[in-house]
Protein backbone atom coordinates (compact mmCIF):
# COMPACT_ATOMS: atom_id res chain seq x y z
CA UNK A 1 0.00 0.00 0.00
CA UNK A 2 1.13 3.55 -0.58
CA UNK A 3 0.57 6.78 1.22
CA UNK A 4 -0.62 6.82 4.75
CA UNK A 5 -3.03 4.33 6.24
CA UNK A 6 -6.63 5.39 7.05
CA UNK A 7 -8.29 6.07 9.76
CA UNK A 8 -11.64 6.50 10.29
CA UNK A 9 -12.97 7.78 13.50
CA UNK A 10 -16.91 6.94 14.02
CA UNK A 11 -18.15 8.57 17.83
CA UNK A 12 -21.04 11.28 18.26
CA UNK A 13 -18.76 13.33 20.26
CA UNK A 14 -17.46 16.02 17.99
CA UNK A 15 -14.72 17.16 20.53
CA UNK A 16 -13.35 14.17 20.95
CA UNK A 17 -13.38 13.37 16.91
CA UNK A 18 -11.62 16.69 16.67
CA UNK A 19 -8.98 15.72 19.00
CA UNK A 20 -8.27 12.33 17.90
CA UNK A 21 -8.29 13.33 13.94
CA UNK A 22 -5.53 16.04 14.95
CA UNK A 23 -3.37 13.95 16.74
CA UNK A 24 -3.40 11.15 14.17
CA UNK A 25 -2.49 13.76 11.74
CA UNK A 26 0.05 14.35 13.33
CA UNK A 27 1.36 11.01 13.60
CA UNK A 28 1.31 11.08 9.65
CA UNK A 29 -2.30 9.10 8.95
CA UNK A 30 -4.75 10.15 7.03
CA UNK A 31 -7.98 10.52 9.32
CA UNK A 32 -12.00 10.75 8.10
CA UNK A 33 -14.68 11.31 11.00
CA UNK A 34 -18.29 10.04 10.89
CA UNK A 35 -21.29 10.91 13.39
CA UNK A 36 -23.18 8.01 13.19
CA UNK A 37 -23.67 5.10 11.41
CA UNK A 38 -25.52 6.51 8.25
CA UNK A 39 -22.94 8.87 7.84
CA UNK A 40 -20.62 6.26 8.14
CA UNK A 41 -21.97 4.27 5.57
CA UNK A 42 -22.15 7.39 3.49
CA UNK A 43 -18.23 7.62 3.91
CA UNK A 44 -17.60 3.66 2.91
CA UNK A 45 -19.51 4.37 -0.26
CA UNK A 46 -16.44 6.66 -1.19
CA UNK A 47 -13.59 5.99 0.67
CA UNK A 48 -12.20 2.44 2.11
CA UNK A 49 -10.33 3.06 5.67
CA UNK A 50 -7.77 0.62 6.65
CA UNK A 51 -9.05 0.83 10.02
CA UNK A 52 -12.29 2.12 12.27
CA UNK A 53 -12.55 3.48 15.67
CA UNK A 54 -16.19 2.65 16.70
CA UNK A 55 -17.84 3.70 19.52
CA UNK A 56 -20.26 1.42 20.93
CA UNK A 57 -23.05 4.38 21.74
CA UNK A 58 -24.37 6.26 19.14
CA UNK A 59 -27.40 8.17 18.06
CA UNK A 60 -28.98 6.10 15.72
CA UNK A 61 -27.40 2.46 16.05
CA UNK A 62 -25.90 0.42 18.06
CA UNK A 63 -22.50 -0.29 18.15
CA UNK A 64 -22.22 -4.00 18.10
CA UNK A 65 -24.62 -4.04 14.96
CA UNK A 66 -22.39 -1.62 13.02
CA UNK A 67 -19.17 -3.91 13.87
CA UNK A 68 -21.15 -6.75 12.39
CA UNK A 69 -21.78 -5.00 9.83
CA UNK A 70 -18.02 -3.98 9.07
CA UNK A 71 -16.71 -7.06 9.71
CA UNK A 72 -18.83 -9.27 7.03
CA UNK A 73 -18.88 -6.55 4.80
CA UNK A 74 -15.10 -4.54 4.66
CA UNK A 75 -11.55 -5.83 4.71
CA UNK A 76 -10.67 -3.39 7.44
CA UNK A 77 -9.62 -3.41 11.05
CA UNK A 78 -12.02 -2.58 14.06
CA UNK A 79 -10.98 -1.01 16.76
CA UNK A 80 -13.38 -0.33 19.12
CA UNK A 81 -13.55 2.42 21.53
CA UNK A 82 -16.61 2.90 24.39
CA UNK A 83 -17.24 4.63 27.47
CA UNK A 84 -18.44 0.35 28.04
CA UNK A 85 -15.91 -1.11 30.62
CA UNK A 86 -17.74 -4.33 31.26
CA UNK A 87 -16.13 -7.27 30.77
CA UNK A 88 -19.06 -8.82 29.04
CA UNK A 89 -19.45 -5.90 26.32
CA UNK A 90 -15.71 -6.65 25.53
CA UNK A 91 -16.15 -10.63 25.26
CA UNK A 92 -19.24 -9.44 22.59
CA UNK A 93 -17.10 -6.59 20.91
CA UNK A 94 -14.08 -9.14 20.22
CA UNK A 95 -16.45 -12.07 19.54
CA UNK A 96 -18.01 -10.14 16.61
CA UNK A 97 -14.65 -9.38 15.24
CA UNK A 98 -13.58 -6.69 16.68
CA UNK A 99 -9.47 -6.32 16.72
CA UNK A 100 -8.97 -4.60 19.83
CA UNK A 101 -11.26 -3.18 22.57
CA UNK A 102 -10.22 0.46 24.69
CA UNK A 103 -12.72 1.54 26.99
CA UNK A 104 -12.68 5.94 27.83
CA UNK A 105 -11.19 7.23 29.33
CA UNK A 106 -8.08 6.75 27.36
CA UNK A 107 -4.48 8.36 26.50
CA UNK A 108 -4.24 8.94 23.05
CA UNK A 109 -0.16 7.16 23.37
CA UNK A 110 -2.03 3.74 24.41
CA UNK A 111 -4.89 4.78 21.64
CA UNK A 112 -1.83 4.89 18.55
CA UNK A 113 -0.26 2.20 19.87
CA UNK A 114 -3.14 -0.22 19.32
CA UNK A 115 -3.99 1.38 16.24
CA UNK A 116 -0.19 0.67 15.20
CA UNK A 117 -0.28 -3.26 16.60
CA UNK A 118 -3.92 -3.75 15.00
CA UNK A 119 -2.36 -2.58 11.50
CA UNK A 120 0.75 -4.22 12.08
CA UNK A 121 -1.64 -7.25 12.62
CA UNK A 122 -3.76 -7.16 9.41
CA UNK A 123 -0.99 -5.85 7.51
CA UNK A 124 -2.62 -2.90 6.81
CA UNK A 125 0.40 -0.87 7.00
CA UNK A 126 1.24 2.88 9.25
CA UNK A 127 2.16 6.20 8.10
CA UNK A 128 4.58 6.26 4.87
CA UNK A 129 7.85 5.14 5.11
CA UNK A 130 10.62 8.05 5.28
CA UNK A 131 11.69 9.02 2.31
CA UNK A 132 14.48 7.15 0.06
CA UNK A 133 17.73 9.50 0.41
CA UNK A 134 20.96 9.60 -1.32
CA UNK A 135 24.35 8.15 0.48
CA UNK A 136 24.88 11.54 1.36
CA UNK A 137 22.76 14.49 3.43
CA UNK A 138 23.86 18.01 3.11
CA UNK A 139 22.17 20.83 5.59
CA UNK A 140 23.12 24.29 6.61
CA UNK A 141 26.93 23.64 5.21
CA UNK A 142 27.16 19.99 7.01
CA UNK A 143 27.61 16.85 5.33
CA UNK A 144 26.02 13.91 6.97
CA UNK A 145 27.67 10.08 5.07
CA UNK A 146 24.11 8.17 5.36
CA UNK A 147 26.66 4.63 5.07
CA UNK A 148 29.58 5.43 6.81
CA UNK A 149 27.56 7.46 9.77
CA UNK A 150 30.45 10.07 9.37
CA UNK A 151 29.54 13.97 10.57
CA UNK A 152 31.27 16.66 8.86
CA UNK A 153 30.93 20.58 9.80
CA UNK A 154 30.63 23.54 7.64
CA UNK A 155 34.27 24.13 8.02
CA UNK A 156 35.09 20.39 6.78
CA UNK A 157 36.12 19.03 10.21
CA UNK A 158 34.97 15.67 11.54
CA UNK A 159 32.37 15.52 14.24
CA UNK A 160 32.17 12.69 16.40
CA UNK A 161 28.42 11.37 17.02
CA UNK A 162 27.33 8.31 19.40
CA UNK A 163 24.89 5.99 17.72
CA UNK A 164 21.83 7.47 19.15
CA UNK A 165 23.00 10.86 18.48
CA UNK A 166 23.78 9.65 14.39
CA UNK A 167 20.44 7.60 14.37
CA UNK A 168 18.18 10.46 15.40
CA UNK A 169 19.76 13.04 12.82
CA UNK A 170 18.97 9.93 9.82
CA UNK A 171 15.35 10.16 11.59
CA UNK A 172 15.13 13.69 11.20
CA UNK A 173 16.74 13.73 7.64
CA UNK A 174 14.59 11.23 6.26
CA UNK A 175 11.53 12.72 7.74
CA UNK A 176 12.64 15.93 7.17
CA UNK A 177 9.94 18.75 7.39
CA UNK A 178 7.57 16.01 9.45
CA UNK A 179 6.81 16.34 13.24
CA UNK A 180 8.12 13.20 14.66
CA UNK A 181 6.64 13.15 18.06
CA UNK A 182 8.60 11.68 20.90
CA UNK A 183 7.27 8.77 20.93
CA UNK A 184 8.07 8.01 17.09
CA UNK A 185 11.56 9.23 17.96
CA UNK A 186 11.79 6.44 20.74
CA UNK A 187 10.33 3.65 18.11
CA UNK A 188 12.80 4.79 15.29
CA UNK A 189 15.99 5.39 17.29
CA UNK A 190 15.89 3.19 20.52
CA UNK A 191 12.75 0.57 19.24
CA UNK A 192 10.82 0.97 22.21
CA UNK A 193 7.68 2.80 23.63
CA UNK A 194 7.93 5.59 25.32
CA UNK A 195 6.60 6.27 28.74
CA UNK A 196 4.97 9.68 30.23
CA UNK A 197 8.09 10.05 32.46
CA UNK A 198 10.18 9.27 29.71
CA UNK A 199 12.80 12.37 28.79
CA UNK A 200 15.15 10.44 27.36
CA UNK A 201 14.18 11.91 24.26
CA UNK A 202 14.83 15.69 24.96
CA UNK A 203 18.23 14.92 26.77
CA UNK A 204 19.25 13.40 23.34
CA UNK A 205 17.53 16.50 21.29
CA UNK A 206 19.23 18.50 23.38
CA UNK A 207 22.96 16.37 23.02
CA UNK A 208 22.83 16.70 19.12
CA UNK A 209 21.65 20.45 19.21
CA UNK A 210 25.05 21.01 20.75
CA UNK A 211 26.95 19.37 18.13
CA UNK A 212 24.74 20.62 15.12
CA UNK A 213 23.39 24.47 16.21
CA UNK A 214 25.36 27.74 16.43
CA UNK A 215 23.37 28.53 19.26
CA UNK A 216 21.47 25.39 20.55
CA UNK A 217 19.41 27.95 23.20
CA UNK A 218 18.30 28.79 19.91
CA UNK A 219 18.27 26.28 17.26
CA UNK A 220 17.41 26.93 13.66
CA UNK A 221 17.40 23.30 12.38
CA UNK A 222 16.07 21.15 15.06
CA UNK A 223 12.73 23.02 15.85
CA UNK A 224 10.84 22.17 19.13
CA UNK A 225 6.84 21.85 18.74
CA UNK A 226 5.35 22.36 21.73
CA UNK A 227 3.44 19.69 23.71
CA UNK A 228 4.05 16.99 20.35
CA UNK A 229 7.74 16.65 19.29
CA UNK A 230 10.49 18.17 17.31
CA UNK A 231 10.82 18.79 13.31
CA UNK A 232 14.01 18.78 11.25
CA UNK A 233 13.29 22.10 9.59
CA UNK A 234 16.20 22.36 7.59
CA UNK A 235 16.55 22.26 3.69
CA UNK A 236 18.40 19.05 2.48
CA UNK A 237 20.36 18.60 -0.75
CA UNK A 238 20.71 14.78 -1.03
CA UNK A 239 23.91 13.06 -3.14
Amino acid sequence: MSGSAHIMIVDDDPRLCRTLARYFKLEGYDVSVAFSGEEMRQRLAVERPDVVILDLILPDEDGFSLARELRSTYDLAILILTGKADTVDKVVGLEIGADDYITKPFDERELLARVRSVLRRTSKGGPSEAEPVGSFACFAGWRLDLNAHDLTSPDGQPVALTLHEFQLLVAFVQHRKRILTRETILELVAGRNWTPDDRSVDMLVGKLRKKIEKNPRDPQLIETVRGVGYKFTANLVFE
